[in-house]
């Protein structure tokens, strides 16, 4: 063939067979939509025409008639039939499953087909046999593409889908090349765009089945197909020319080349070398920059954080010989993680030896990764979950000392948050039975499904804790004692010591204070055979010791913390004790303690673990529990002859210990005349069925709710009043987790005081259910916003107001969260009353003391809590950048200081302190819950409610425990000026058995019209100078009550107590 005949064919083709390819494509997809428009338009003419006529001649029933016929013709043939070919197509068979995958290998065959033609001019004869094979496969596509028209339901959304423009411009172009002879590339590089169907492929045969390598599967199908398409357009339009030229501007250009400058165009690097020449390809690459470059910046670096993330957060743990390490799961957040490595940090005195590994369901964003790589020395973070096996031995769950599962006290939902952390803990102890889990929960109620985990064992370290019954029973228990909040957290909680220069005495005795912390230690075998008050005196004397509490071991499985129990309590040989101490020396004295060689050491530094005590022969538990079975029988015998029932000593049956009991006494902890005073005193009182609280019928809504009469609703006095902000759609406080330390059965039923809710009725309803069957509770209905609502509830008497606020998050910005509950406050501060103070109202007000007959102005007693500890700069006005208390620390303020403001931040903190030592968080329970126990809470999460028990003589040993007082001191205690806090300690314990741990002072107030300030010091020095207006902190045992004349009611015979109890209404501040 010459050369002409060459130049006339190339001509023809360029001409006239480019023009027939692109035609049939254009002309079946055109037609197809016109159809497809036309029939939809003339089936809504048909129907409107239809309506029309009917309407208009009122061929109702004949419509009637012809309508079901027309109906029975259609459906069966869309019916059966296109059932079942909705269900081939569909990938929920494996017909639908063959057919999609045998369709993407198909297409990529078909793409590879068009790779290998590359290699020849874009239009050229038919030389080869791959368009025979591409025919055959593009007849396959088009049987497919006829049963997807057919199940589509919008046909016209299916003629315009991604994958029908793809057969549009791909199976006629290779019909026609097929029927003429004469192949050309065309747009056959849109088969390329099938790579979309990959992570879809990919799902199907469950290659990628978690969420990052499906998103990693569909960011690079994203990416390979656009890189793909745009390169086969540029070889397209480069080859052929421009068609308004005749084609006289093409260039010859290799696909790899065109793949090369979609790269170089992509990545924003542009070398040059090559380049467009064509109008149609400059047109192209101007619109393509634009759309690579968003491709390229935004899902290449995702697609290198999912790859380079996943290698980095899918590693093993590996564990090091002679280092400790935890693990920590749950709410892994920037907020969660930053705050448990500075309790963390803070409570390790030592240096740090203990690494932590951080198991997170999701990857750390950047700020946390950034916390991360600042505590990397002692910090791994791996991505899994502890509901996966896989996981948990990637981090050698079985090796750790323990496992910390975070919970997320904002959450919104704390049902789902408790839900999802049992599951947690659960999934750990199904695997590693004896791996020490300690997990936050913010429902009380839930605790019982942790204890019903067959491996959860308190005495191996298992430990719960539930942050809103503990958040609840501080701000209970500052009701009755003010400024205990405090005082607990700063013996509790360990804070990193801050090293400032003290200023003033009040500072200096603040930080003082906070030296000292609760810690335990065995108790020496010296000790063995002495009463509690005893060892307690000579430990505060000898050792310079405060010993709180013992644990009791009445049994094989019974453990019982005891605060401050009788004298019948004599210490057996390894008893735990619960000192205040500033240092793990200094609670090392009370367990190497020796009579032989340390009676006569004066200095407290040489009291040392001495070689005569490993001579000394240790008693097996098994004769210490002989001797207890002797002394309840005595104990027994005694009361017979007192005639009080053998069923009055409760006891509980000997089981595995799930948790601790708290603060119940044994049957030889209680004495005769204890036991009499109790069934004499409070004979018609009513208990729950364990005896630990007061409990009545349910009484209905409508008999505690109060009405509105005048100015006030009812001759209220010393009561409480709460207000509690929340709708009907607010998430539930919790309100009977306040409720139950102020109705335990340690308080006599006269001592109890009446607990006035003010919030919304709606609200109220819903959790009036879980508090019906305490007794004393009355409900308004109206708001803390609102004076005459508070001057309803005689809130000019009460005793302590108390502000609750709402777990609903109505706004993100943390200043906002609290709004209500410091508007509340302040407007509680301005009603300010005119009264003459008397000694009585001095105590529960800490008001005045000197100048009692002048008029003064008193504000109302106010505990806030706050959800957010920095808004305490709205209520404590004190505080200002000019402020002499470096840092701004928080537990300097007034308002902290003196218990006004509660936040629950430092709840937090007690996930390390119990990972430190569990007995802790037992003894902080046992001091704030009110006494709850395992069968309390099988009850409570049984029936939501408590159980009553009408015979209140079956329970004297849980009642026979200690309560939370504030004391004011007396003249039998201050005999002198020059009295000091040991003095004071020691008077209390030998007169009346009560034991003091801290003081209440109260600071010098110029302005007589303004409240003293006042500041709680913790375990103050013994030489510490006492002054009158001082109040301690302290244990006062059961049944010691001292009245005005300072006669101690033990030394009453029942029934003088009884007539005294009557004659006298206010019996809970105890005054000596």
């Amino acid at each position: 063939m010459t050369s002409t005949n060459l130049h006339e064919n190339r001509n023809f083709c360029t001409k006239y067979v480019q023009l027939a390819f692109i035609l049939s494509s254009l002309s079946i997809f055109l037609g197809g939509l016109f159809l497809i428009v036309a029939s939809r338009v003339a089936k809504y003419a048909y129907k409107f025409i239809s309506k029309c006529i009917l309407s208009t001649k009122g061929e109702h029933k004949q419509r009637a008639q012809w309508l079901p016929k027309m109906r029975q013709i259609s459906i069966p043939w869309k019916g059966a039939f296109l059932e079942s070919v909705e269900m081939m197509l569909s990938a929920q068979t494996c017909v639908g499953r063959v057919l999609v995958i045998l369709v993407f290998l198909l297409s990529i065959g078909s793409l590879i087909i068009y790779f290998i033609n590359c290699a020849f001019p874009v239009e050229h004869y038919f030389t080869d046999h791959t368009l025979s094979i591409d025919m055959s496969f593009n007849a396959f596509f088009l049987f497919y593409f006829g049963l997807r028209f057919m199940a589509a339901n919008d046909k016209l959304r299916f003629w315009l889908e991604l994958n029908s423009i793809v057969d549009f411009f791909t199976i006629p172009p290779i019909c026609v090349a097929y029927y003429l002879k004469r192949n050309w590339l065309g747009l056959r590089f849109l088969r390329a765009l099938r790579l979309l169907e990959l992570p879809k492929i990919l799902q199907f045969l469950k290659i990628t089945r978690t969420s990052n390598s499906i998103k990693l599967s569909k960011l690079l199908a994203a990416v390979l197909s656009t890189w793909l398409t745009a390169a086969g357009f540029i070889h397209l339009v480069e080859n052929s020319g421009d068609p308004w030229v005749h084609h006289q501007n093409s260039q010859s250009l290799s696909y790899f080349d065109c793949l090369y400058l979609t790269m170089v165009t992509m990545s924003t690097v542009g070398f040059g070398d090559v380049v467009t020449v064509t109008s149609l390809g400059r047109i192209f690459m101007i619109f393509f920059i634009i759309a690579g470059l968003v491709l390229f910046a935004n899902f290449i670096p995702e697609i290198v954080d999912i790859v380079g993330g996943n290698q980095q957060y899918r590693d093993s743990y590996e564990v090091v010989r002679g280092r400790k390490y935890i693990v920590v799961c749950g709410d892994i957040t920037l907020e969660s993680v930053t705050a448990f490595l500075r309790n963390f940090l803070a409570q390790d005195t030592r240096d740090i030896c203990t690494e932590i590994v951080f198991l997170g369901e999701t990857l750390p964003s950047l700020e946390l990764e950034t916390v991360f790589k600042c505590y990397s020395a002692y910090t791994t973070f791996f991505h899994g979950s502890a509901l996966n096996y896989k996981d948990l031995k990637r981090v050698v769950m079985g090796f750790a000392d323990a496992c910390l599962i975070l919970a997320d006290t904002c959450s919104s939902d704390p049902y789902v948050e408790d839900n999802s952390n049992i599951m947690r803990a659960l999934s750990v102890k199904n695997h590693y039975p004896k791996t020490r889990v300690i997990i936050q929960i913010i429902q009380s109620h839930k605790k019982v499904y942790l204890a019903n985990i067959p491996s959860w064992d308190w005495s191996r370290g298992d430990s719960i804790i539930c942050l809103s019954e503990l958040k609840l029973g501080f701000i209970a228990q500052s009701c009755l004692v003010p400024g205990l909040s405090t005082l607990l957290r700063s013996l509790f909680i360990r804070q990193k010591s801050t090293k400032v220069k003290r200023k003033g005495l009040q500072h200096r005795n603040i930080f003082e204070g906070n030296d000292y912390k609760v810690m335990t230690h065995w108790l020496s075998n010296d000790f063995v055979d002495m009463t509690f008050p005893d060892v307690c005196r000579f430990c505060f004397v000898k050792l310079d010791l405060v010993l709180l509490a013992i644990e009791f071991r009445s049994g094989v499985h019974e453990n019982s913390i005891l605060v401050n129990p009788s004298a019948q309590i004599k210490i057996h040989r390894n008893t735990m004790g619960f000192f205040i101490a500033k240092s793990k020396v200094e609670v090392k004295r009370a367990h190497f303690y020796c009579k032989a060689c340390h009676s006569d050491v004066d200095n407290l530094e040489l009291i040392k673990k001495c070689h005569c005590r490993s001579k000394s022969r240790t008693r097996s538990f098994s004769e210490c529990y002989e001797d207890k079975k002797v002394q309840d029988y005595e104990m027994i015998r005694q009361l017979h002859k007192l005639r009080i029932p053998q069923e009055t000593l409760y006891l509980p049956d000997r089981q595995p210990v799930k948790s601790m009991s708290l603060g119940v006494l044994p049957v030889s902890g209680i004495t005769p005349r204890t036991a009499a005073l109790v069934i004499e005193e409070d004979r018609n009182a009513l208990l729950d069925s364990t005896g630990m609280f007061h409990w009545c019928e349910a009484v209905p809504l409508e008999q505690a709710i109060l009405k509105h009469q005048g100015q006030t609703t009812s001759p209220l006095h010393d009561h409480i009043v709460v207000c509690v902000f929340g709708d009907a759609n607010s998430t539930l406080i919790g309100l009977r987790n306040f409720v139950m330390p102020l109705r335990a059965s340690n308080f006599t039923y006269q001592e109890l005081k009446d607990i006035v809710f003010v919030g919304s009725l709606e609200y109220m309803k819903r959790e009036w259910k879980f508090i019906q069957n305490f007794p004393k509770l009355l409900l308004f209905p109206g708001s803390g916003l609102s004076c005459a609502d508070l001057r309803a509830v005689n809130i000019r008497y009460c005793t302590m107001c108390t502000i609750l606020s709402s777990n609903l998050r109505a706004s993100t910005n943390p200043t906002l969260v609290d709004t209500e509950s410091i508007l509340a406050t302040l407007n509680i501060r301005s009603m300010q009353f005119k009264c003459r103070s008397t000694a009585g109202e001095a105590v529960g007000r800490v008001g005045t003391l000197e100048n009692e007959s002048e008029p003064s102005y008193k504000r109302i007693p106010v505990i806030t809590e706050l959800n957010a500890t920095s808004n305490v700069q709205f209520i404590d006005h004190n505080i200002s950048s000019t402020s002499h208390i470096p840092g701004q620390e928080l537990d300097l303020t007034t308002t902290f200081s003196s218990g006004a403001i509660f936040s629950d931040s430092f709840l937090d903190s007690l996930l390390s302190a119990t990972y430190r030592n569990h007995h802790i968080l037992a003894l902080l329970q046992t001091l704030v819950t009110g006494g709850t126990n395992p069968e309390l809470e099988e009850q409570l999460a049984e029936k939501n409610m408590l159980s009553g028990s009408f015979n209140s003589m079956a329970y004297v040993a849980p009642r026979a425990r200690c309560k939370l007082s504030l004391v004011p001191l007396s003249k039998r205690l201050l005999t002198d000026s020059r009295d000091s806090f040991g003095d004071v300690y020691c008077k209390a314990l030998d007169l009346f058995g009560i034991l003091c741990f801290g003081l209440y002072r109260l600071t010098e107030e110029p302005n007589p019209y303004r409240n003293r300030g006042v500041y709680p010091i913790a375990r103050p020095p013994n030489d510490f100078k006492m002054l009158p207006t001082d109040m301690l902190f302290c244990f006062v045992p059961f049944g010691t009550t001292a009245t005005s004349d300072l006669s101690v009611c033990e030394d009453l015979s029942p029934r003088m107590h009884q007539s005294h109890m009557d004659s006298s209404r206010k019996q809970n501040d105890v005054t000596l």
